[in-house]
């Protein structure tokens, strides 16, 4: 049949990478260019711009356009856009002016030159109960919006240098993914978001999603990660192991990406969908408390904001939250399931934890052996610091 292959958001899909003779230049004379040192989520921001994740941006937002995300979540030509995408600096930094071309760097590598359009100040307070809806600074997200230069700098973006990756061989850009959909003529594609290892859940949403989709692309986020959380290569691991014994061969692509996550909830939900919009996927399962940090958000919030954007094209998956009902002797959710909760056994990330820290095998109706196996063949599966 006609083959649809979902649009990237904007209709192209960004490339801002420098080719190999503008970088030569570029480096040659990297001297005469003003420079800012710019932090880890900075950098990540760079790329995803760069590889189009973050289509149709080109480079960190302008003030008009800053201030439209804000307050409309979309970008002034109406597009939806709810996450700034920003850069900052200090007084003290800001050593160049509107106009200028300057380089970026990232632990002394010039990642990217960038054409200063505007600098300009903006209101952290207003940022954060925007984005956030709250001012709390126990909020993380808040924390670090707190934590910014006084001065954003606005304009486009061409990257010179990759940030460092432990996980190439796990990484697919959005440019990769189409091609590979295309090949596998899968025309309906579910993206699933994970940061956890897997559970039967997990298993469980994606091959409801895979009873009308044609494929399905688990997605982990690659980055900072909160002491306790699993390592990334457990991730990978137990997912890869998953695949193996209990999905039928070419129905699903596992591939990172990084990004470094704000808790932003709802607003992060239609963020989240945007990206993986631009990696090719036609849907997108969105979960209770989507990208939400402790109580800031209702539990289905994330899934509500999604009516305010019809225009999305890319088709949320609301589910509800599954648990194993011993009465039903089945993985169920409540629009299913009669039983009242002493028959509930939710699965809960925490008791999954426990169990594997002290090597006893979860009830076969929360993990699969296989992959529970896998995660303890790991000397120590979980971040330290």
């Amino acid at each position: 049949g006609s083959h649809m292959v979902s649009k990237p958001h904007g209709g192209k899909l960004v490339n801002r990478v420098a080719t190999e003779k503008t970088k030569e230049k570029i480096l040659e004379e990297q001297n005469e260019f003003s420079k800012v040192q710019i932090r880890e989520g900075t950098a990540i921001d760079l790329e995803n711009i760069a590889h189009g994740v973050y289509s149709p941006l080109t480079g960190f937002l302008r003030k008009d356009e800053f201030q439209s995300v804000l307050d409309n979540m979309r970008l002034p030509n109406e597009l939806p856009w709810s996450i700034p995408i920003v850069l900052d600096v200090t007084e003290k930094e800001k050593n160049f002016g509107e106009g200028d071309v300057i380089l970026l760097y990232y632990n002394d590598t010039p990642i990217a030159k960038m054409q200063v359009d505007e600098i300009y100040t903006y209101d952290k307070k207003e940022f954060a109960k925007k984005v956030f809806k709250t001012d709390e600074e126990a909020h993380p997200g808040v924390a670090k919006t707190y934590a910014l230069g006084e001065y954003l700098v606005g304009g486009e973006i061409e990257l010179l240098n990759e940030v460092p990756n432990p996980f190439k061989s796990h990484t697919l850009r959005p440019v990769e993914t189409r091609a590979l959909f295309k090949e596998k003529g899968w025309e309906t594609i579910v993206a699933f978001q994970t940061r956890n290892v897997p559970h039967l859940g997990h298993e469980y949403l994606q091959k409801l999603a895979l009873t009308f989709v044609d494929g399905v692309f688990v997605n982990p986020v690659i980055g900072k990660k909160k002491k306790g959380d699993y390592k990334d290569e457990v991730i990978l691991k137990a997912y890869e192991t998953l695949f193996e014994h209990y999905y039928p061969k070419d129905t699903d692509i596992l591939a990172t990406v990084r990004y470094e996550m704000r808790y932003a909830g709802p607003r992060e939900a239609i963020h989240h969908a945007i990206m993986r919009k631009n990696f090719g996927c036609t849907h997108f399962i969105v979960g209770r408390d989507h990208a939400g940090v402790g109580d800031y958000y209702g539990p289905y919030e994330a899934q509500e904001i999604f009516q305010n954007f019809p225009d999305l094209e890319i088709s949320p998956i609301f589910f509800r939250e599954f648990y194993y009902c011993k009465k039903c002797n089945a993985i169920v959710h409540d629009r299913i399931c009669p039983h009242t909760s002493e028959y509930r056994e939710h699965f809960s990330g925490t008791k999954i934890r426990n169990m594997i820290v002290n090597g006893e095998l979860p009830p076969e109706y929360f993990m699969r052996k296989e992959v529970y196996e896998t995660i303890r063949s790991f000397e120590n599966p979980f971040v330290d610091e």
